[in-house]
């Protein structure tokens, strides 16, 4: 959470999940047991999912969300987790739908031809993508449903130094 004279600015939302309980097509519903965070796993769990991130309007383009994104890498450095992963609305998608697909309009962005309000924020942060899902958010009128899982590998976890990524934990 960032507070500015005692007033909620920004806040983080994260559960450490056992990935392999998951798919990549997963909804955000199930990811966070309906928004409750009950399906916590933190004694076997491998994986921080960062379920929300948000942050006042009026303080947007200052640096709050980065530093709720280093606080996420910093704990997931603390608890020895591998990696983070998360469900990036694709907020842009709107824009273009009627003449794209989601998955090229994520490679779009990826190679910086596109601009997305969360994708293009988080991959300057150090996630990559490794999915494109379609029904992530229900009703979502700018991402049309559409989400791209990312991940962040903490480099100090053993199993991340020189590996791909792959579904454990």
């Amino acid at each position: 959470m960032a507070v500015d004279d005692e007033r909620v600015i920004g806040m983080a939302a994260s559960l450490i999940v056992l990935w392999d309980d998951y798919e990549f097509d997963t909804t955000w519903r199930d990811f966070t047991a309906g928004g409750m965070f009950t399906n916590r796993d933190p004694e076997h769990g491998r994986t921080l999912y960062a379920a929300e991130v948000m942050v006042d309007p009026a303080y947007q383009g200052k640096g709050i969300g980065t530093l709720m994104y280093g606080a996420r890498r910093e704990l997931v450095a603390r608890l020895g987790l591998r990696r983070i992963r998360a469900g990036a609305r694709l907020r842009g998608y709107h824009r273009v739908a009627a003449t794209m697909n989601a998955r090229d309009y994520v490679a779009r962005v990826e190679r910086g031809e596109l601009t997305d309000p969360t994708l293009s924020f988080q991959l300057k942060r150090g996630f990559r993508v490794v999915a494109v899902v379609p029904g992530y958010l229900g009703h979502d009128p700018e991402s049309l449903g559409y989400a791209a899982v990312i991940e962040w590998l903490n480099p100090a976890a053993p199993e991340n130094r020189g590996a791909a990524s792959t579904g454990t934990g």
